[in-house]
């Protein structure tokens, strides 16, 4: 019985993961901010801003 080629295996996935993330970085690319349909995102970092400054203190 043939052995299996573990390095090919590893590279096709290597290769999805490389394409996966390329075609995100364009995806990405090809918005633009402010658009409609995409949150706002400042409003969601003020809010994870709060919690960090009463870090020591249990919410009730």
């Amino acid at each position: 019985m043939a052995k299996p080629n573990y390095s090919f295996e590893k590279r096709q996935r290597e290769l999805a993961k490389k394409k996966k993330k390329e075609e995100k970085v364009k995806e990405k690319a090809g918005r633009k901010p402010g658009s409609e349909g995409e949150p706002d995102t400042s409003a969601d970092d003020a809010v994870g801003a709060a919690p960090a400054a009463g870090a020591g203190q249990p919410t009730p």
